[in-house]
């Protein structure tokens, strides 16, 4: 099926799925996993069977639509809330989301699919979206069989056991260690490169293991001189020793683009090189018709040295110009956020890590090995580099010598369980099973690592969430109440949305309004994000929605459930009122604090939003036709994400 000889590890794989057998493949970042999803693909449109292929983010939905529509033709649809193209295709790319809720709402429409591919299946413990993964493998039908693709995890087997204890189903375990392009660690510390942990310890570190430490005998007398690490040092090594194109990795937006200018200051480009990379970033340009962007002009710079960067904060068609232009390998460095390490295929000779600690909620943090692996892995470009090089920046200040060790030499951090259900989940499954749905919490991943004290504690979080449903009127003992039934369709916003729809305070609101209210609904500000600027509308709606979400949260804490129903921010409320009155994109970012990339998600989760209150089949036909009006005046434009990957 494909013009090269499969590795052992895809051998073993590709005789269990002519078997039509379930498997679980874990292996490192760049070893060759998608080979079994194409496999996959082909052999089932031979056989006129149907394919499910879900992925972890939409970057990586699109870029499946695009690699597989060039391959398959029409045979190929695409569902991820904001974009909905040929559904009933033999092949669908669906968001984990989507394919979760087509399960709960109508297990019916996949009576005749064969095979589900989970991409990246280790997002099982992402800490807000890895529920969802649980549940969408969770309540697969044993007529599906699931070909489950990971990076390197410890515990693969013991995810394998839950499948088939869940399933009662067999269920391969192929695991493989070997990357076939093999990697070389470097590190850069004190402004030198040295080339092994030895090196390292003695000349970076002079052989003192742990600096944070003895911060405080500077005081004393003792004098231990860092020096930083210059970037220009870097890119002259990496550049010396043929070891580019390059993916930088750093862990903030405003640090990608300061990273990026720096370079920029680096030529990187032979004068024949400059000429095609210019001419393939302005076509590219013109295709997505963002020529005269203002972030398209500033970038022009950037791509003269050879240099890109790459963040959510950017405009999604940006975004996709600069991949397409590292793809091209005419691009030498692009400076990214960590996202760009999920799947999305940018392959490069060498990966750079600019620092080994991450802010999280309780300050800076030491990266996971398994994020390490991630971004490591898309180092060495399979049939063109021997090895790949990722280069470690080190402060000895910030990390010990034993957390580099650490991050180089452990195990992955094991995949543990985030299960914690929707209240939209509940209503769906208390529709069929009524109060019964606890039966089911005994099949779940996270009933499978937990005992005693914490196993209780799982079982009566969906019991307390039960009791509040059934205290605000969603369901009774004989099944779901109209307000049930509203909530099991709306993901997300079950509770506030229908105790506003209930009390009547949906259907009279307008075209504009139900859109602020959306968008507010859907808007997580910044940790360190002022106070929304005042607004006519604001006021409107935060008196509309103060009593029903008091009365939320006043269930909630009766019930001990954390963390409450979020009240509405109304930081977009002023530009999301100028671009339903048709004003240009470029003015509705001068109307808040927020990136561009950023506007356009929400305003795609307000579009994603409005299309399930639009088609929801139980909502009131006036409240329908307003929320199809708000989501065609949004989806416009930079919003429209189907018209964006159209053109690619």
């Amino acid at each position: 099926m494909h013009p090269f000889a499969y590795d052992p590890f895809q051998q073993r794989a590709i005789e269990a799925i002519e078997r039509d057998v379930s498997l679980f493949v874990a292996a490192p970042t760049g070893s060759g996993k998608t080979v079994l999803a194409d496999y996959v693909i082909e052999r089932s449109l031979a056989r006129r069977q149907r394919v499910i292929y879900t992925a972890p983010v939409k970057a990586l939905s699109n870029q499946k639509f695009r690699d597989f529509s060039a391959r398959h033709g029409d045979a190929v649809g695409i569902m991820t809330g904001d974009v909905t193209i040929n559904p009933t295709a033999p092949l669908v790319i669906m968001t984990t989301e989507i394919y979760r809720n087509t399960l709960l709402e109508d297990t019916g429409r996949l009576a005749s699919y064969a095979w589900i591919i989970f991409d990246e299946v280790h997002y099982l413990d992402d800490p807000e979206r890895g529920t969802v993964w649980e549940e969408a493998i969770l309540f697969t039908p044993p007529h599906i069989n699931l070909l489950a693709l990971s990076a390197t995890v410890p515990n693969v087997a013991e995810l394998a056991d839950w499948i088939r204890a869940v399933h009662r189903r067999p269920v391969e375990v192929v695991e493989e260690d070997r990357r076939p392009v093999p990697l070389t660690v470097l590190f850069q510390c004190q402004n030198a490169i040295f080339d092994n942990p030895q090196q390292l310890k003695a000349r970076g570190y002079l052989n003192q293991e742990n600096w944070r430490f003895m911060r405080h005998r500077r005081a004393t007398g003792h004098r231990f001189a860092v020096h930083p690490n210059r970037l220009d040092r870097l890119i002259r090594d990496l550049a010396e020793q043929d070891r580019l194109p390059c993916i930088f990795f750093t862990f903030g937006r405003r640090r990608t683009e300061e990273i990026a200018w720096e370079l920029s200051r680096c030529s990187l480009l032979k004068p024949e090189e400059r000429a095609k990379l210019g001419a393939l970033f302005e076509e590219l340009c013109a295709r997505y018709q963002i020529t005269h962007d203002r972030s398209v002009t500033a970038l022009r710079r950037f791509l003269d040295a050879g240099v890109g960067f790459h963040h959510a904060g950017m405009m999604p068609t940006v975004k996709e110009v600069l991949e397409r232009c590292f793809t091209s390998r005419l691009m030498k460095v692009i400076v990214t956020t960590e996202t760009f390490a999920l799947g999305v295929n940018m392959p490069a000779r060498s990966v750079v890590l600019d620092t080994l600690t991450k802010r999280g909620d309780n300050g800076f943090a030491l990266l996971r090995r398994r994020d390490f692996l991630q971004m490591a892995g898309r180092a060495g470009r399979r049939g063109m580099d021997a090895e790949g090089f990722v280069y470690v920046r080190v402060n000895p200040m910030h990390v010990t010598y034993p957390e580099v060790l650490h991050l180089l030499q452990a195990n992955p951090e094991p995949v543990r369980s985030r299960f914690n259900t929707a209240y939209a989940t509940l209503l769906n499954l208390y529709r069929r099973h009524g109060r019964g749905l606890l039966d089911i919490f005994p099949k779940t991943l996270y009933y499978a690592q937990t005992s005693g004290a914490r196993r209780q504690q799982g079982l009566s979080l969906m019991e307390r969430k039960l009791d509040l449903l059934m205290s605000l009127g969603y369901v009774t003992r004989t099944g779901l109440t109209p307000k049930g039934e509203f909530g099991s369709w709306v993901y997300g916003y079950e509770l506030l949305l229908t105790e506003l729809y209930t009390r009547d305070r949906l259907t009279p609101l307008d075209a504009v309004s139900l859109a602020v209210l959306l968008v507010s609904l859907v808007y997580e500000p910044r940790p360190r994000a002022g106070c929304a600027k005042p607004h006519h509308l604001s006021k409107r709606l935060g008196e509309l929605c103060r009593e029903p979400l008091a009365r939320i949260h006043k269930e909630e804490a009766r019930c001990t459930i954390s963390p409450r129903t979020k009240a509405p921010a109304y930081h977009l409320s002023h530009a999301m009122e100028a671009w339903m009155a048709q004003a240009p994109f470029e003015r509705i970012t001068q109307l808040c604090d927020v990136d561009e990339g950023e506007l356009v998600r929400y305003f795609r989760m307000s579009v994603q939003l409005l299309r399930q209150l639009a088609e929801m089949p139980v909502n009131d036909p006036a409240l329908r036709a307003t929320a199809e009006q708000a989501r065609r005046r949004i989806n416009r434009d930079v919003i429209d994400a189907e018209a964006q990957l159209r053109l690619g």
